[in-house]
């Protein structure tokens, strides 16, 4: 059964969304104008423009750009800025760097403090035979959590993204000046692990304005099934890159594809490429192995560890396990260790591999050239300049320095205070619209926050949005617009949230 196949209950669904949309009324001390006027007026734009908002989103997801491809490089970039215009952004313009090109823009509402906004404007690739719908269609659809639209980049970005500029379009439409200024750094290589943004910096217009900001929020789905959000101090870093095998370099083996009976007599660059991922880790791949990984790896602090245990003790083990179809953690390890673990450890992963005849039926060949795949997560204090050395000198120590290593984006982890106020906003605002939230020390998974945590900023980053989504990087990947249980936000409170968080920041101390 397709997700477009279970019924939904419109009635409860909207039930639901009124629920949620009383919780986020309380009256609030606005910077500006009587507070529960200007957001009672800005909901209300919110809600009437809608539509609107469903069909500028379903129009992004219509226009993908897969950097990884080279597919709508130039035209996304266009797009991102025609969107960045329309929500109220001055000066809007396409910023060089050395790759797919960034997109700038600044809102100067005359506000005393300034919020930075990045968006990613790129999107995953696709198998479209792996799809309930087309992928870059936004097709409709009843989910089991309520009304909700399919299609790559629906959650990760463009979904929460889109809710961000309903929020702007809402503001302009309400006649309500913004409570902060606001600086947008769009990106098109994120999916690539950003191997070009830090270059945006060398613009020095770019560099003046993020400096001004106050911190730096990315719009995400924030909760999670069950309504619980979660506020995260930081993200691994990664190193995405391709471990290549061949006869030619190797100077052993066939210098093109030959047929298998000759293994007898010809060495396999394939089988050379499996004994060198073999020494990359011990434990069935589970403790890297290269020398010298965890000379600056930091063990967890105290508090880290007080709030995983905080956070073991909320979150559900078997709902984690369900959702993830998996059945133990590694090395059986219980819930809290398994956590622990999941935040501290540093990891080596084979994303795919790629040798020789992979379609239907046996083809018997000696394939020449061997490919792998692979992601190494990175914690604090590792950085990427210290470890894709001791990658390379790990494979020539153990006898392959063959092996091409060819590095194809990633960036530090990121790290923000828990006291800043790009953190406390978003616990505030979380805690006033009753959403059940947790600290957590870091995100297992990546993003370029390393730009504005770290040179030549030093600047708080963090994700911050309220609705719920899923399916990045995977087959239907979805977000949820209108949601049935009063737990959840749908599009229209995931807006209504970044309003909160621009007058939660314009005010807290």
């Amino acid at each position: 059964m397709t997700d477009a196949a279970i019924p939904t209950d419109r009635r409860t669904m909207l039930k639901g969304a009124a629920a949620f949309a009383a919780m986020l009324s309380p009256a609030m001390a606005f910077a500006q104008g009587d507070g529960s006027g200007d957001r009672a007026a800005i909901r209300r734009v919110i809600d009437e423009s809608y539509d609107a908002s469903i069909a500028r989103l379903r129009e992004w997801i219509a226009l993908p750009t897969i950097a990884a491809e080279g597919l709508n490089i130039q035209e996304g970039a266009d797009h991102m800025a025609r969107l960045a215009t329309e929500a109220g952004f001055a000066g809007v313009r396409k910023v060089p760097t050395g790759g797919v090109p960034a997109v700038f823009g600044v809102l100067d509402a005359g506000a005393a403090r300034t919020l930075g906004i990045y968006f990613m404007y790129d999107v995953k690739q696709v198998d479209p035979a792996e799809w309930a719908s087309p992928p870059f269609e936004g097709a409709m659809f009843d989910h089991e959590l309520g009304r909700a639209i399919r299609g790559r980049g629906a959650t990760n970005q463009k979904g929460p993204e889109s809710a961000f500029l309903a929020a702007l379009h809402a503001f302009r439409a309400s006649g309500r000046r913004l409570p902060v200024n606001l600086v947008l750094l769009a990106e098109g290589e994120e999916e690539i692990g950003s191997p070009n943004f830090i270059n945006v910096f060398q613009d020095a217009d770019v560099l003046a304005a993020m400096r001004r900001a106050d911190g730096v929020i990315i719009p995400g789905n924030g909760q999670g099934p069950d309504g619980n959000a979660t506020v995260s101090l930081g993200a691994k870093g990664i190193i995405e890159c391709e471990l290549i095998a061949s006869g030619e370099r190797w100077g052993r083996g066939p210098a093109r594809d030959i047929h298998s009976s000759l293994k007898a007599q010809v060495d396999s660059p394939v089988w050379h490429l499996v004994e060198a991922l073999k020494t990359l880790t011990t434990d069935h791949g589970n403790t890297p192995a290269i020398e010298g990984w965890f000379e600056h790896v930091r063990p967890l602090t105290a508090r880290e560890r007080e709030i995983i245990e905080i956070g073991a003790r909320a979150r559900s083990e078997a709902e984690a396990k369900q959702q993830l179809g998996v059945q133990r953690w590694i090395d059986d390890l219980p819930w809290r260790e398994s956590l622990e673990r999941l935040v501290s450890q540093p990891t080596v992963n084979i994303e795919g591999l790629v040798a020789g005849y992979t379609g239907p039926g046996g083809k018997t060949v000696l394939p020449a050239r061997g490919l792998a795949k692979l992601d190494l997560r990175l914690v604090p204090d590792m950085t990427v300049a210290d470890c894709l050395p001791k990658l390379r000198a790990h494979l020539a120590a153990q006898g392959f320095g063959d092996i091409e290593v060819n590095m194809s984006g990633g960036y530090d982890p990121t790290e923000t205070a828990e006291d800043s106020r790009v953190i406390r906003a978003q616990q505030a605002v979380y805690t006033r619209t009753g959403v059940e939230w947790s600290l957590w020390p870091r995100n297992a998974g990546s993003w370029p926050g390393f730009v504005f945590t770290g040179d030549p900023l030093s600047k708080p980053a963090g994700s911050y949005g309220l609705g719920h989504g899923s399916g990045a990087h995977a087959p239907d990947e979805y977000m949820l617009l209108e949601s049935n249980t009063p737990a959840i936000a749908g599009y229209r409170e995931a807006a209504m949230s970044y309003v909160d968080m621009m007058y939660e920041m314009a005010t807290i101390s």
